[in-house]
């Protein structure tokens, strides 16, 4: 299981992840508009559409602000505000290489939140292009480990042209080339597995490793960055150590 996961997970765990954002609404919503734009109003045939509104329901985001945001992402709704989906490039300290996508209808605003958050923990926005060689997108399912069988879900992703299929006992990952998404979807949902996580999302050819110190610091930029009402994800090439973990889960 990818460091950056078991650390989601963690954070899932101490309640520490979106629900302590004051604009989680607004960021759900934001996912929502997204998916609907890209693949269409209908949860029952877009995937990632279901995904969206299934982690909105968790949050108890209301049905009509749901409703709303599929509406402005399929069109129906005129209200004149233009989402983007935008990745920008940049290294933490001590050399991590990092993606930050956001979803924004204010670049200006986005980058200059990014830029003073970086500059204050000792990291900078780089050129497009100075970091994304780096990393190559995937398509990538995580669900929970209790209660499943692990073979099938193995022959299951290998039928849906699954690159990797990993297990620590808590969670199960699927990585696929990002044209499987919908097969790899289509695939899981029929046999009647659920993912708690369905997108595409940057992996990096080659992860490096810290010390444990230097990798908290790392780690504690990322969450700075993600508590940005802009920001949706954070990806880097930091590999996470087992001590590392360790003390960030004590934290």
């Amino acid at each position: 299981m990818s460091g950056h996961s078991h650390w989601a997970t963690i954070k899932r765990k101490k309640g520490a992840s979106d629900a302590r954002k004051g604009a989680v609404y607004t960021r759900l919503a934001r996912e929502i508009v997204m998916a609907s734009r890209e693949g269409g109003g209908d949860p029952e045939a877009n995937f990632r559409l279901r995904i969206a509104v299934e982690k909105a329901r968790e949050q108890n985001m209301p049905k009509d602000s749901i409703e709303r945001a599929i509406k402005r992402g399929t069109g129906e709704s005129k209200d004149g505000i233009v989402i983007e989906h935008i990745h920008y490039e940049g290294y933490a300290p001590h050399g991590v290489a990092m993606m930050i996508s956001c979803l924004t209808e204010n670049r200006n605003r986005t980058v200059a939140e990014l830029r003073h958050t970086l500059s204050r923990a000792g990291g900078n926005l780089g050129e497009a292009g100075s970091v994304g060689w780096q990393f190559k997108q995937a398509a990538y399912f995580a669900m929970p480990a209790s209660g499943k069988d692990f073979d099938k879900i193995f022959e299951l992703a290998v039928e849906g042209g699954a690159d990797d299929v990993q297990s620590d006992g808590e969670t199960i990952e699927i990585i696929a080339p990002v044209e499987s998404f919908k097969v790899m979807s289509d695939t899981l949902r029929k046999a009647g597995i659920h993912p708690q996580e369905a997108e595409l999302r940057m992996l990096p050819n080659q992860e490096m490793e810290l010390d444990v110190d230097s990798t908290i610091q790392v780690m504690h930029m990322i969450e700075s960055l993600e508590e940005l009402d802009d920001v949706q994800n954070v990806y880097t090439n930091l590999r996470i150590s087992d001590a590392a973990m360790a003390a960030l889960e004590s934290a």
